[in-house]
């Protein structure tokens, strides 16, 4: 039968708010194996995106105003990770300007570096989330409110969701693209 803590810990409100845990042993298993897979085939997917592009047309945008460039794409993801996964979870500081990271511009060569400092550093951000341990929860670099309440399990899963949501961003960027560059 559960106790009174991991009966509040579970319940809707808790679930609802992201909230972490109380109470010992009560943090979500993280199949650390498995997140790991998945987020290796979304790198996968962002180096392919890398590979259609030059450096030219990897700070192209195919709606000016409106779509962000694949290369603007990368810095975001690339900060947004190192933000929760490295200053939330890690406890490390990792500066971060969030306005900054959608006006970036570079190569694909510095693209492709930031993806491949993420799957370096990744396994270690996930074997410590695993453990449960938020390091930092305070960290700056974030606009939201919850940010000191969430769980290192919601911490992973925001970040997998968010890269695999810009990778669909960069697919559809680099296919107008390439798709406007055969047209003209």
């Amino acid at each position: 039968m559960a106790d009174a803590t991991s009966a509040a810990a579970a319940s809707p409100e808790a679930v609802a708010s992201h909230e972490r845990p109380a109470g010992p042993g009560l943090a979500p298993a993280i199949d650390a194996d498995a997140y790991l897979a998945v987020a290796a085939e979304v790198f996968d997917g962002m180096d392919a995106v890398l590979t259609d592009l030059d450096d030219g047309s990897i700070n192209t945008t195919p709606v000016p105003g409106t779509v962000n460039p694949v290369f603007a794409l990368v810095t975001h993801v690339h900060g947004m990770a190192c933000y929760w996964g490295g200053s939330v979870i890690a406890g490390e500081r990792n500066p971060r300007d969030r306005a900054a990271e959608f006006r970036a511009t570079g190569t694909v060569a510095e693209a492709a570096a930031l993806l491949a400092d993420l799957r370096t550093r990744l396994p270690g951000w996930v074997a410590i989330a695993a453990s449960g341990e938020v390091r930092d929860p305070h960290a700056p670099g974030t606009s939201r409110t919850d940010a000191a309440e969430v769980s290192a399990a919601w911490i992973l899963q925001h970040i997998l969701h968010e890269c695999a949501q810009h990778l669909g961003h960069m697919e559809i960027c680099r296919d107008l693209i390439v798709r406007g560059a055969a047209e003209a």
